[in-house]
């Protein structure tokens, strides 16, 4: 089975590969054709996969090309994880916004929409592309902003695009493991759209166990969410937030942070990152010596912002590892040998949530077989997530809307309506300042 990565010379890759290295199962995937646009990050990581697979007998092959259309022919997934712009691109978007005193995050608030407005034609052209190349392949889409990336993706691809996410896995690990259950048996009723989605409910057995760990302050407050949100503030929602929500809950104190903070995050990781890179420039170097080093000073670091306003302290070791590349792994399992299993996922809405169109991507359990993921029926939301959540995906529509007519009078729209932009006016100098720094915005007119 072929795999192809969009965005394989990214840092993250590598975790991708090493579950690939765990899968010993017959179908497993035995070739991954790494895409970049750039030779030398391929090189480097390409490098690190080598030093992963070196023990490892039977090891998935490992290809490289600049070629995307070489690459997709053939595939039976596709995995794309690109960042349009790269990390300098996601540190211009957090500058414009902080200067102008609203949220710079890449999915989140302004930044989300300007990564999303340069995105949305690349990720729209790979969609096409997919189509007509290899059009039995399915796309699972790790692209931030994931879930307007994927719904963009989706009017190209139907259902064969899949976003996935580590926040809610990694959410209901969590609770799962304060409650002292296996977050493999557990049930977890989560809802909402990517980066902004809420557990309602944990079943084990049959049981809800959420309301045993509302009750009790002294459990809430001991792991990251109840650090980052406050013991009485879950206790009011009645619900565990998406730890993205933070930057919606606690807007002022975020921004305050972030424009105080030394660095911003993407700055941070450029910064990182272009180290990493150049040492790997170094014959002699050890690729996944220093892959590992660097991967853990990034986890590490994560959210720090948001920890610091909340007296979060630092992040628990459990934490540290990641998840996305096992949420992949399950889900071409369970798409390619139909081992059924449930996962949150980033797919069509179906009339799943009543209050947005079939079409809308959302963030749900889905029941995922061979032919593909289906979106688990759940209760309506209450209305404050209701409102958020039709507010932000009128946002997206917009962004789509920019996207594919090149309007910037439709981008200030987008921008404008966002709940983390508090003004036309700034709305419109976003605009400005986007259009001024990134190229992949010339469109816009």
């Amino acid at each position: 089975m072929k795999l192809t990565i969009l965005g394989g010379g990214g840092f993250r890759v590598p975790l991708v590969y090493g579950a690939l290295l765990g899968d010993r199962a017959e179908g497993r995937v035995s070739h991954v054709v790494l895409h970049d646009l750039d030779p030398e990050r391929l090189s480097a990581v390409t490098r690190v996969l080598a030093e992963q697979a070196a023990h490892v007998p039977d090891a998935p092959e490992v290809s490289a090309t600049t070629d995307l259309d070489e690459a997709l022919r053939g595939a039976d997934f596709v995995f794309s994880a690109i960042r349009v712009g790269g990390l300098e691109g996601r540190a211009e978007d957090e500058r414009v916004a902080l200067a102008e005193g609203v949220l710079g995050q890449e999915t989140v608030g302004a930044g989300g929409i300007a990564y999303g407005l340069r995105t949305v034609p690349v990720a729209v052209d790979i969609a096409r592309r997919v189509a007509r190349l290899a059009p039995d392949a399915w796309v699972i889409n790790f692209t931030n902003p994931a879930g307007l990336v994927t719904e963009a993706m989706s009017r190209h691809l139907g259902d064969r695009v899949i976003g996935i996410c580590d926040s809610p896995v990694g959410l209901g690990r969590r609770i799962a493991r304060v409650l002292g259950a296996d977050p493999g048996e557990a049930w977890i009723d989560y809802v909402g759209l990517n980066h902004l989605g809420w557990v309602r409910g944990l079943r084990v057995a049959g049981r809800d166990e959420l309301p045993r760990l509302l009750a009790d302050p002294d459990l809430l407050g001991s792991f990251e969410e109840g650090k980052l949100f406050g013991v009485d503030w879950l206790q009011s929602l009645g619900a565990i937030p998406n730890e993205y929500l933070h930057y919606y809950y606690f807007n002022r104190e975020t921004v305050r942070s972030y424009q105080q903070a030394e660095k911003t995050r993407g700055a941070f990781l450029a910064d990182q990152q272009a180290r990493f890179y150049e040492e790997m420039k170094r014959p002699d170097a050890a690729a996944l010596t220093a892959w590992d080093r660097t991967r853990a000073e990034r986890e590490a670091t994560y959210m720090s912002e948001n920890r610091e306003t909340a007296g979060a302290g630092e992040r628990d070791a459990d934490d540290l590892s990641g998840g996305y590349e096992k949420v992949a792994l399950a889900l071409m399992r369970a798409i390619a040998r139909d081992e059924r299993t449930t996962l949150i996922l980033n797919v069509r809405n179906q009339g799943t949530l009543s209050v947005l169109d079939a079409d809308a991507v959302i963030e749900v359990p889905c029941l995922v077989d061979a032919n593909g993921a289906h979106p688990v029926a759940v209760a309506p939301l209450p209305d404050h997530a209701t409102g958020l959540v039709c507010s932000v995906k009128a946002v997206e529509r917009e962004v789509l809307a920019a996207a594919e007519s090149g309007s910037r009078t439709t981008a200030v729209k987008a921008f404008a309506l966002h709940p983390l932009v508090d003004s036309v006016s700034v709305a419109r100098r976003l605009v400005e300042g986007y259009t001024d720094v990134h190229p992949g915005l010339a469109y816009l007119e």
